[in-house]
């Protein structure tokens, strides 16, 4: 009798978990939110796709949510920024920017499809970089002092190339000129790599990039990074001078991304994502891997970034409209 009634029993127990644990993993998904996107302006490889690509990596324990990145790149990011005005205001979608969304487009663009302070909801500024003037194979200058000296005696052949017209690159090459006396022709590249590779065989005697694109060059010997934008020497490059050290204390300024929602997200969650924000890049590891590639981790809060981006417009709007530059 005992063994016609044992496993019935079983049964019953067996299907009566089953049914529970049925019932419970629901629940359990529902402790998770939807997958998350980082939107990114730029193509999938370049240095805005990898500090987004570390941020979802690590964001996806901070946050409890699969984390996901979106490239969407085009027009210098402005693509990703009308993809930003239409997605929900709930969290899901927020978007790795540069610092030319809100400080320089306004300016060179007579019609720009976006508010930069209405529809860019400040979330956090991710990490800072440095501009820095290179040297190659003509003239062969080891030190501002000597380029400058080169320029002018050499006007007609002073130029600079840089990635692309409109970007803070472009900028800082006037405001080089401005400084040193001498007006500088700008030549523009499809990117730093033809850029670099002109500059290496004589066809310009000057670029100005991100750091982070010239440290290797540099170390190699293929070229010389003559100076750096930022206040201090750049970790990556300690024999490199500033610009103040080399005595031109007005071309010291950095560029920086910074991570955006859309227009009227809910403070909660921008508060959420800046806080987890803040633990990522806090990181050793991923302060390291930044580093390396030549950027400097932040995580400032939302109002901080707010007025860094006020200030940084503020400072490069009389540049562009003296210059006369329009991008449309």
């Amino acid at each position: 009798m005992k063994t016609k009634t044992l496993f019935p029993r079983r049964r019953f127990t067996q299907g009566l978990l089953a049914g529970l644990l049925a019932a419970a993993a629901p629940l359990g998904a529902l402790a998770q939110d939807p997958a998350a996107r980082i939107l990114v302006g730029f193509p999938a490889g370049g240095s805005f796709d990898t500090i987004a690509r570390i941020l979802a990596e690590k964001l996806k324990v901070e946050l409890n949510r699969t984390v996901l990145v979106d490239n969407k790149p085009g027009a210098g990011g402005r693509i990703a920024v009308d993809l930003l005005k239409a997605a929900p205001a709930d969290g899901s979608v927020m978007m790795l920017g540069p610092d030319a969304l809100r400080a320089l487009y306004p300016f060179t663009f007579k019609k720009l499809s976006y508010d930069p302070v209405k529809d860019l909801v400040p979330v956090a500024t991710v990490s800072e970089f440095a501009f820095a003037l290179a040297s190659g194979a003509d003239p062969k200058v080891n030190t501002v002092a000597e380029f400058v000296a080169w320029s002018k005696k050499n006007p007609e052949k002073a130029n600079y190339g840089i990635p692309a017209r409109g970007a803070p690159h472009h900028f800082f090459g006037m405001v080089l000129g401005d400084t040193i006396g001498v007006k500088m022709q700008d030549v523009p590249f499809q990117g730093s790599a033809p850029m670099a590779a002109a500059l290496m065989g004589g066809h310009i005697s000057s670029s100005i990039d991100v750091l982070s694109s010239l440290v290797e060059p540099h170390r190699s010997g293929k070229l010389r990074v003559l100076a750096v934008s930022s206040e201090q020497r750049a970790p990556q490059l300690p024999d490199v001078p500033t610009f103040a050290e080399a005595g031109y204390p007005g071309i010291t300024g950095m560029g920086f991304n910074a991570m955006y929602a859309p227009a009227n997200t809910p403070a909660r969650v921008v508060t959420t994502w800046n806080q987890a924000l803040a633990r990522v890049l806090a990181m050793p590891d991923v302060r390291e891997r930044l580093l390396t590639m030549g950027f400097s981790p932040v995580g400032q809060s939302p109002e901080e970034l707010a007025a860094r981006g006020a200030q940084s417009a503020k400072r490069w709007e009389p540049v562009i409209k003296a210059s006369g530059f329009c991008a449309d």
